[in-house]
């Protein structure tokens, strides 16, 4: 008996040790594998940067070949694309080859790249790593487009502006859900008074800031009788102003004064920045044309304008949760930490979009150096995106109220029935 129980112990002990031994292995393996997580997700959000680099210089590339390709560059041999003298390849045409090029690299990824969830699949390798081969193939990319006929490059340029179009569609709901989030951050709060002061001191700079533009830009832009355009730009921008303040303020809508004094600044800024892209021939834009080298605040306002092209595709590309139906999901540990597939489309459209900048939305007439978005064209696109975001914006305040009103009204008549079926 007394073996029996030495052997009962001694195998409790040895069932412990086991025990222990399995628990400190899942831990291990546990902890390993948050390690292992943990170093994925730095690597997926390091590799953003990568490829916001990448399309940084694409930019330079397109700017390089507009400017100073066909002086810089030895006459391509490419008769039947670029033109016995090789001029088909430059300047405007040009541009559109360059676009076209980063257009397939990001197309490329974003075919790859789409639909991937988790962090260790092999699809987020090639999203992640790889960079090697992905240079060499971005490389070819923008290499290829070089050997197409002009005529298929003029297609493209057609395509583009729509994908343009589309991309600055994208921007715009980005913009506009960044706006609804800082609102909703800087609410008043009983547990945050001092963040209801500060929503407060925001929204009161940014209808000053807005204020003070409109003013401004009349005396700028519109000191003639004969600037009827610029006055009913900068005059209709301020009547939009004043119904987003009214509209967010009414009491069914109630939603305060940050998010539209925001919203004002914006499209004021649009306003102002289509006024500026008129040329500089025009008798109501006070700038001064630009000679062929451009002095230095032409060059520093044109580096500015390509840092804020990358800036905004960058921003709208990993903004993937402002498109997404269901914004209740929970996110995994092993999940991607952002959306690889509408990153790169982002990116893709963003590579018509800095061609049609580049260019001027017009695929006939090459822009002058060193300026970037200038012309007719570019002005009415700027001014189209400002409506178009103050339509969008007001909808969002108002559609709540509409859709509540249809549901009462739905309800109503249901509960009549009901009442009108008892006995």
């Amino acid at each position: 008996m007394r073996v029996s129980r030495g052997a009962q112990e001694a195998t409790a002990v040895v069932s412990r040790h086991e025990n222990t031994e399995v628990v400190s292995q899942e831990e291990v393996s546990l902890e390993q594998k948050n390690v292992d997580y943990s170093a994925e997700r730095k690597q997926t959000l390091q590799a953003r940067y990568t490829y916001g680099t990448i399309f940084l210089i694409t930019n330079l590339m397109a700017w390089f070949v507009r400017d100073y390709g066909q002086k810089l560059l030895p006459q391509l041999h490419y008769p039947t694309a670029c033109g016995t003298e090789g001029h088909d390849c430059f300047r405007t045409l040009g541009v559109l080859r360059v676009s076209l090029g980063c257009f397939i690299f990001f197309f490329i990824m974003f075919l790859t790249t789409s639909k991937t969830r988790k962090l260790f699949e092999v699809r987020n390798t090639w999203h992640s790593r790889w960079w090697a081969f992905k240079f060499f193939l971005f490389a070819v990319s923008v290499t290829v487009p070089f050997f197409f006929s002009p005529d298929f490059i003029q297609l493209y340029g057609e395509f583009a502006r729509v994908g343009a179009g589309i991309f600055l569609i994208l921007q715009l709901v980005s913009v506009i859900q960044f706006i609804h989030w800082w609102n909703n951050y800087w609410m008043p709060d009983k547990e945050r008074k001092q963040s209801c002061s500060l929503g407060l001191l925001m929204s009161t700079i940014f209808y000053i800031a807005s204020i003070c533009g409109i003013v401004s830009m009349y005396p700028l832009y519109a000191h003639r009788p004969l600037c009827i355009l610029n006055i009913f730009f900068i005059t209709w921008t301020a009547i939009l102003l004043i119904v987003m303040m009214v509209v967010s303020l009414h009491s069914k809508v109630n939603r305060g004064l940050l998010s539209s004094g925001i919203m004002a600044s914006y499209i004021v800024f649009l306003c102002w920045s289509a006024i500026r892209s008129e040329p500089a021939t025009s008798k109501c834009n006070t700038q001064k044309p630009v000679n062929g080298n451009g002095d230095w605040t032409t060059i520093v306002g044109f580096l500015i304008a390509i840092c804020a092209v990358v800036m905004a595709t960058f921003s709208t590309g990993i903004d993937s949760q402002s498109f997404q139906f269901r914004k209740d999901e929970v996110q995994q540990e092993d999940d991607i930490p952002y959306t690889y597939g509408f990153f790169h489309l982002v990116f893709s459209l963003g590579a018509m979009y800095f061609a049609m900048l580049f260019i001027s939305w017009n695929l006939n007439n090459s822009a002058r150096k060193w300026s970037i978005d200038v012309g007719w064209a570019s002005t009415w696109v700027k001014i189209v995106n400002e409506w178009f975001a103050a339509t969008i914006y007001l909808w969002t305040l108002i559609s709540p109220v509409v859709m509540q009103n249809k549901v009462l009204d739905h309800v109503e008549p249901v509960q009549q029935i009901d009442e009108s079926a008892m006995p």
